[in-house]
């Protein structure tokens, strides 16, 4: 499988990542409830992880394509700025258990996202 993955990544040109944004940022409340339905198979249910945690994720990171991906997102309507700054005000004081992430640059990156976005 993981050799699938691997050819499908260089062939697709995507970036393939094996892990959720709850391995970098605090777990985000209500992530599972806001996990998309993909398809289900029987008793399996494939789902996207929660949006707001990935945008979340994905601006703590601060790539390029990191912000590109939540632009995209919020241009879809699939994350509303207003709602993220909130989710980041959730997790906000469990950053102290993530000490590689500055929680003040944190901040700074999601309230200039949602400024830029109308929030």
């Amino acid at each position: 499988m993981f050799e699938a993955i691997a050819k499908l990544k260089e062939t697709l040109d995507v970036n393939v990542e094996l892990a959720a944004p709850d391995q970098f940022i605090p777990e985000v409340p209500g992530w599972r409830e806001r996990s998309p339905l993909i398809e289900r198979h029987g008793l399996v249910e494939f789902r996207h992880y929660d949006l707001y945690s990935q945008a979340l994720a994905k601006l703590q990171r601060d790539h390029d394509r990191d912000r590109t991906d939540v632009e995209a997102m919020v241009c879809a309507g699939l994350v509303r700025p207003a709602r993220l700054r909130e989710l980041f005000a959730a997790i906000e004081p469990a950053l102290i258990r993530h000490p590689a992430i500055s929680p003040p640059e944190f901040r700074m990156a999601v309230e200039n996202f949602c400024e830029r976005h109308g929030a």
